[in-house]
């Protein structure tokens, strides 16, 4: 069963050490670039490089802890990472959507992604979106795939700590989203 989800921004002052449990609860993705954890202060950081970049926005993934009371509180399991408007006009690029490993494989990351097409696209004005998978990540090519991404044929690589990285990029167009398609379906 989905756990019920909801996204919420996340901020500096109020968020931090709920983030940083979130990238704790993720050793897989860190593992990926040759680290035993995630670095010490790494959402403290990322949530002050966020507060300075223009249009860029952390919201959390919650689960909502009593799913038949959504004013119960939840927990943060998740995060979507993405700058409006960059890096063209009506373009939006997703820096990351991660899900703590107990809640992925169980439609959380969908279920997010779902939540915020319609955001994205009709309050925001976003026609498409754009991300990049790492080459190694061949989970994340999946999953984004199944959102509905398709692969551009471009790619680059970036410096991540001491690693090159290849990224590969992939894009959705938000114009042909059918509002049918945006609404989740878990209970």
């Amino acid at each position: 069963m989905t756990p019920i989800i909801s996204l919420a921004p996340l901020n500096a002052e109020d968020h931090a050490a709920a983030l940083q449990a979130v990238y704790q609860a993720t050793p897989r993705f860190w593992a990926m670039y040759g680290l035993p954890t995630a670095p010490a202060g790494e959402a403290a950081r990322d949530l002050d490089e966020v507060a300075q970049t223009p249009g860029r926005y952390l919201l959390g993934i919650i689960r909502r802890i009593d799913p038949a009371n959504a004013q119960a509180g939840g927990e943060l399991i998740g995060l979507a990472d993405f700058r409006l408007y960059w890096p063209e006009e009506r373009m939006a690029y997703l820096g990351m959507l991660m899900v703590a490993e107990r809640y992925q494989r169980q439609g959380v990351g969908l279920q997010a992604w779902r939540l915020l097409v319609p955001w994205l696209a009709e309050a925001a004005g976003i026609q498409t979106v754009r991300l990049g998978v790492e080459q190694f990540n061949p989970g994340a090519l999946l999953f984004f795939q199944k959102a509905g991404f398709t692969l551009t044929g471009e790619s680059s690589r970036i410096s991540v700590g001491s690693k090159r990285v290849r990224l590969l990029y992939m894009e959705q167009s938000l114009k042909q989203s059918s509002p049918a398609n945006m609404h989740s379906t878990s209970k």
